[in-house]
């Protein structure tokens, strides 16, 4: 990066901070968690976009478009629909007993052991995510800079948990509306660059894109082990957006910023309106990129690190059959441009298998000759984009999207979890009648805490498939489950807290083993399904435990 990109880049982060710092100055009480509940409703759905924009959003999600097209916006189609039925039926019985967190409801319902168990799935679920939320910017500071990736996770962590610490959850609500303005406009400007800078009009893009397979929103095949069609999305997506929202204290805390049950509700519906063509939007971005690099010469693998390989043999003997291959395709498709012909988009379609080909032998070669490298370099491809022919000035806006994207999700994720634990674990079992300014000081220290499990998980993460699905995966893990409890708690009233709490501890463990029974290969099951079928175990085997357990005293 030149000098101008690290000054704009700088400017906006501390811009955020310092502002955010100044405006959470009064925060004295426990009420904080919350924000003060003076939000009107566009802030609580900025605010709720936010902390769903991650870094992984703008850095893998291209990624993945220029690899397998627009089919992941299908994973967004259930949104709209869950956030209808928590408006309609979730968001009243939250505001009428003024919780703190999504988890007290439970209590009145079943009983401490269940509010207390749900509250540990969610708090490993959340911790987790967390790790991989600081792993996403790290692998940009650390490509830019060169550093260490192990000691870019460190300094990352170390640098939100503290901007945690000082500013709070008003900290996190009031600068979220200047990050999202931030992340608007650089991702507006990445378009517009892109297409402005494509070698064919929008037009041509778009039918050789589309004639890639990478035109590809909607799939109604019904295909169980299809990982995004519009049937999964229908039924696991919906699912999972009904526990991560109607559940997950880092979403449910957000909302109950709202001044008001209407504010709240407008912000959610704000949310499922406006998600969907978001997430489309970066997608394209990515698939732009695909077309771009038609066109340009890009490594055999976008993951730095794999230059270490150059003067492999293997590795070199690939590189110029690559680049022989691409210099072919980049002469087809300027003759294809002339006349749309079907015979030389043909030839063409062969020739991108052949690329797909030589670079999975890449990545195979990769972690044959240098495992230490990771082979996997979806979440590479649009940093090296920005890095590599974007203007100055609008690289350090672009990284600073990022960063700032980082900076929300993260912060948010690590105040849910320390408030979950303050709230639900310390106040109510070990220190229930401290004074307030306590209760604070408790939820700073439990923010250091889980910043620093956050960071041992960042340290040891990997890339998954990419970021954006293990993201999905590690909360597909246990929203089911958490779901079904709250499921249960809303619509079945003749089932108890023993039931319910014996379930969790028989459902969970079986989600986890048919998770690894799938990455095994000895079954085949996207993890999206694990939602849907979380949620039914659960009240499944609460109806059936709950007429022993009202003859048998545990």
């Amino acid at each position: 990066m030149k000098n101008l990109d690290w000054a704009v880049l700088i400017f906006v982060l501390l811009f955020i901070v310092i502002y955010g710092i100044y405006k959470s100055q009064k925060v004295k009480t426990t009420e904080s968690f919350l924000g003060g509940k003076t939000n009107p409703w566009w802030m609580v759905g900025l605010s709720i976009m936010a902390t769903q924009a991650s870094a992984i959003t703008f850095l893998s999600t291209p990624g993945q478009a220029y690899h397998d097209g627009l089919g992941f916006v299908q994973f967004y189609f259930g949104l709209p629909i869950a956030m209808v039925i928590l408006c309609v039926w979730v968001l009243p019985k939250f505001f009428k007993m003024n919780v703190l967190t999504a988890y007290e409801y439970l209590e009145k319902r079943f009983g401490l052991s269940t509010r207390i168990l749900t509250a540990i799935l969610f708090l490993i679920q959340r911790g987790l995510a967390a790790g991989i939320t600081i792993f996403a910017p790290a692998i940009i500071l650390s490509t830019i800079l060169g550093w260490n990736l192990m000691l870019t996770n460190i300094v990352i962590g170390a640098l939100v948990t503290i901007y945690t610490l000082v500013g709070g959850t008003e900290a996190v609500s009031q600068t979220q509306k200047q990050q999202m303005i931030v992340i608007f406009i650089g991702m507006f400007l990445a378009f517009y660059l892109i297409v402005e800078n494509l070698p064919m009009n929008l037009n041509d893009a778009l039918l050789y894109s589309g004639a890639m397979g990478k035109i590809n929103p909607v799939s109604f095949e019904f295909d169980i082990n299809s990982r995004y069609n519009i049937w999964s999305a229908f039924l696991g997506g919906t699912f999972l957006f009904l526990s991560y929202f109607g559940t997950d204290q880092s979403q449910v805390q957000r909302y109950l910023t709202g001044k008001s049950l209407k504010e709240a509700r407008l912000g959610l519906l704000f949310n499922g309106l406006f998600k969907i063509p978001m997430q489309f939007f970066i997608l394209f971005i990515g698939v732009m990129v695909f077309v771009f690099f038609q066109f340009e010469k890009t490594p055999l693998n976008f993951n730095p690190l794999s230059q270490k390989l150059q003067n492999n043999t293997e590795y070199r003997a690939l590189n110029t059959e690559f680049n022989q291959l691409h210099e072919d395709k980049k002469q087809k498709i300027i003759a294809w441009k002339a006349d749309h012909s079907p015979e030389i988009m043909a030839e063409l379609k062969v020739l991108q298998a052949k690329e797909i080909t030589i670079r999975q032998e890449v990545k195979d070669l990769i972690d044959k000759a240098a495992p230490e490298i990771e082979s996997n370099d979806k979440d590479y491809v649009f940093i090296y984009y920005i890095l590599n022919y974007l203007p100055t000035g609008i690289v350090g806006l672009l990284i600073a999207v990022i960063l700032s994207a980082a900076m929300s999700s993260t912060s948010s994720e690590l105040n849910a979890l320390a408030t979950t634990t303050v709230v639900d674990i310390y106040k109510r079992n070990f220190a229930p009648n401290i004074s307030e300014k306590k209760y604070l000081n408790a939820s700073r220290l439990f923010t250091l805490m889980w910043g620093m499990i956050a960071i041992f998980f960042a340290v040891n993460a990997s890339l998954f498939e990419n970021l954006i699905q293990a993201v999905n995966i590690i909360g597909s893990l246990f929203y089911g489950v958490i779901l079904g409890v709250f499921a249960i708690a809303f619509l079945f009233p003749k089932i108890g807290g023993k039931a319910t709490m014996w379930s969790i501890l028989i459902v969970e463990p079986i989600i986890i083993l048919l998770y690894f029974l799938d990455v095994r290969e000895l079954i085949e099951l996207e993890f999206l399904w694990l939602n849907p079928i979380g949620c039914l175990l659960m009240i499944l085997s609460a109806g059936i435990l709950e007429p022993f357990m009202k003859k048998v005293k545990i």
